[in-house]
């Protein structure tokens, strides 16, 4: 039997605020935690079954996602989506800009990339 219930990546931020209010206002994601009491530097931010956990490290620790250390490492996270036709139609109707539309690309995925307030690019399709 498997213990394991899902994997979360942990985003670098620069504006805790700022990053939560992109997720929950722009992505419909929820505030599943924030830490710590009063003057909270870390949130984890969720939606279904997914979480991604954020923390502002301290000013001079920036974000670094995936393609600015590696110019071909295209995302900082792959969400699978079982409908991502669905989700595209739910984001472009909420205003949300695209880093690339709905497609299906060269590797044998249909999807979409959103890229976030810090950088980081996210990947929300399936296999073709």
């Amino acid at each position: 039997m498997t213990n394991l219930n899902f994997i979360s990546p942990f985003f670098i931020v620069e504006d805790l605020k700022a990053s939560v209010s992109f997720y929950t206002d722009q992505l419909g994601f929820e505030i599943r935690y924030t830490g710590a009491d009063g003057d909270p530097f870390w949130a984890i931010v969720g939606r279904d079954n997914i979480s991604i956990m954020l923390k502002a490290i301290a000013p001079g620790v920036k974000p670094m996602p995936n393609h600015t250390i590696h110019e071909w490492a295209r995302w900082d996270a792959y969400i699978s989506a079982a409908d991502p036709d669905t989700l595209y139609e739910e984001y472009s109707l909420a205003g949300i800009t695209f880093k690339q539309a709905l497609q299906n690309d060269g590797d044998g995925l249909r999807g979409f990339e959103v890229i976030d307030p810090n950088g980081y690019v996210l990947f929300f399709g399936r296999p073709v």
